[in-house]
């Protein structure tokens, strides 16, 4: 069962998204003028169906109201039933009120976990200031909180927060983690990676942490199977197929590629790995992390 990790959908009638919507910004992963439109599932899962996948989990993507996010795409599933649909949905862990928040989004039968991003890219989080959400001592309380209930929690960052971050994490042992885009490798010379991997490594070590091969396309929009290779490898000799999964990041990695030639990418890196791998990396490190039946 192949099932996509990571992706987004969008109806503009239906979800407000002020950063999907805004004009003339030039943001790090690409021309937003691209996407700036209705991207449903309809469009989503005749792109994946064409690749055998048959399970998918939706990752939030910045709506005005989160829950009404939230409520939308378990509408999709309760309509459709087309296959196992799960969401990750926003929480904002240093809310004084997250438990009341959390009791409405147990409701929706689809939110399997959470997501608040602590880092997007250099340029963007100067101004945006999420990084200071480590300096919160809710941000930890947060992160038990959710742990408590079972839910996953989905970690957005660049490298630089690895370091700061790891003790924070090193205190909910026994919460599922798992890092978004494989740690955002912004920096894609041969030093910015060997530096990615050697803080990937503060990370890696802690069992409890699983993460995705998503989302290279973001920071660097000439990509190719080669460029991407040793990302790829360096995730799964520290994570292991085990704790690595896949997702498409569509369709903002639209911007970048079809659908079909990312998946030929991975395919023929992959290739290279055993089958039992491919078949974690594409499917059952995700349907178990997520408990996706």
């Amino acid at each position: 069962m192949r099932i996509d990790a990571h992706h987004h959908l969008w109806d503009l009638k239906k979800v407000n998204y002020p950063w999907l919507m805004a004009k003339g910004e030039k943001r790090f992963f690409g021309d937003p003028s691209k996407i700036q439109r209705n991207y449903l599932w309809e469009e989503f899962s005749k792109d994946a169906l064409d690749f055998e996948f048959q399970g998918s989990v939706h990752i939030q993507v910045g709506a005005k109201d989160p829950l009404e996010e939230a409520k939308w795409v378990d509408s999709i599933n309760n309509q459709n039933r087309y296959w196992p649909l799960a969401q990750v949905a926003f929480a904002d862990l240093t809310d004084e009120k997250l438990d009341q928040y959390l009791d409405k989004l147990s409701k929706l039968d689809t939110v399997k976990g959470v997501r608040q991003i602590v880092g997007r890219a250099p340029e963007e989080d100067s101004f945006s200031k999420v990084n200071q959400l480590l300096d919160n001592p809710r941000f930890l309380k947060g992160l038990n909180i959710i742990a408590d209930r079972k839910l996953t929690f989905d970690l957005q960052l660049i490298p630089d927060l690895m370091e700061l971050i790891s003790p924070i994490l090193k205190k909910v042992p026994n919460k599922k983690i798992s890092l978004c885009h494989a740690g955002s490798p912004y920096n894609r010379t041969k030093v910015g990676l060997s530096d990615w991997s050697d803080r990937l490594q503060e990370l890696s070590i802690q069992n409890n942490i699983f993460c995705k091969l998503s989302g290279l396309g973001m920071f660097d929009h000439n990509w190719s199977q080669n460029s991407i290779t040793p990302i790829i490898n360096t995730v799964l000799t520290q994570f292991g197929s085990e704790r690595v999964m896949f997702g498409s990041n569509f369709p903002v990695d639209s911007i970048t590629s079809s659908y079909k030639d990312l998946i030929l990418a991975y395919e023929g890196v992959l290739s290279d790995y055993t089958n039992e791998d491919r078949v974690r990396i594409f499917g059952l490190t995700a349907k178990k992390f997520y408990s996706i039946d």
